[in-house]
C-alpha cells in the first residue's frame, strides 16, 4: 500500500511539472528528451510509470487538467443563488494571470483544443470531454435559473451556454498573445452586458 501511495505521488508530481512543460512549449514541439531532461528522469524510470509521451499527457489530462477546470467552471455551479454572477465571478477566476495562479492560467485549454485538433483524435476526445463536462453543468444551472426566475424563461439554455464556452475559449486564446489584462477587462465587461440582457425583462402593456 506505502508503495503504491509513492508511485501515485510521484506520478502526480511529474504530471505537474509536465503540465508546465508542455503548456510553455506545446505537446507536439516537446519531445522525450526534454521531458526526461526537465523531470531529471532516466528513460527506463520514465517508461516504468508511462507507455509513451502520449500516455504521459492523457495522464495529465484525466489528473490535472480535469481537476482545474472542475475547481474553477464547474464545482462553482453547484448554487442555489443566481447563476449569472455565479457563472461570471468564476469566469473571471479563470482568467486572472496571476503569479498565484500560474499553474491554473497555465493549463492552456484552449490552446491544447486548437493544437491536437484533427492530428489526434484520442486526445481530442478527452479534451471535448472536459468541455462537454462543462456544458452540461451550466445547462443544468441555467434551466434552473429560469426556474427560480432569474433568468428570462424565453432563453435557450443550450445556446446561452455554448456561447459562453466558445467566447471563454476565444478570449483565453487572444490572452496568450500578450495583452491578457487589456482582453481580459473587455471581454469580462461585455459578458456582464450579455448577462444583464439574459434576465427577465419588465413587461410593458
Amino acid at each position: 500500500m506505502e508503495k503504491n501511495l509513492k508511485s501515485r505521488v510521484t506520478i502526480n508530481r511529474l504530471c505537474y511539472k509536465g503540465l508546465d512543460i508542455f503548456s510553455k512549449k506545446g505537446y507536439y514541439q516537446t519531445n522525450l528528451n526534454d521531458i526526461l531532461t526537465e523531470l531529471k528522469l532516466s528513460k527506463g524510470a520514465f517508461y516504468h510509470h508511462f507507455k509513451s509521451k502520449e500516455d504521459f499527457f492523457i495522464h495529465i489530462v484525466q489528473n490535472l487538467v480535469v481537476q482545474k477546470v472542475y475547481a474553477l467552471l464547474i464545482e462553482p455551479l453547484n448554487t442555489q443563488e443566481n447563476p449569472l454572477p455565479i457563472i461570471w465571478d468564476s469566469i473571471e477566476k479563470a482568467l486572472e494571470p496571476n503569479k498565484s495562479n500560474e499553474m491554473v492560467y497555465g493549463f492552456m485549454l484552449a490552446d491544447f483544443l486548437t493544437e491536437f485538433g484533427k492530428r489526434n483524435e484520442e486526445i481530442s476526445r478527452y479534451l471535448r470531454d472536459i468541455v462537454q463536462m462543462w456544458e452540461v453543468n451550466l445547462v443544468s444551472l441555467l434551466k434552473k435559473g429560469k426556474t427560480d426566475g432569474h433568468i428570462a424563461r424565453h432563453l435557450d439554455c443550450e445556446g446561452v451556454a455554448a456561447y459562453i464556452i466558445a467566447s471563454f475559449l476565444g478570449v483565453r486564446t487572444l490572452m496568450s498573445d500578450g495583452n491578457s489584462r487589456q482582453s481580459k477587462y473587455l471581454y469580462l465587461q461585455q459578458l456582464k452586458h450579455y448577462f444583464a440582457s439574459l434576465k427577465p425583462q419588465p413587461e410593458f402593456i
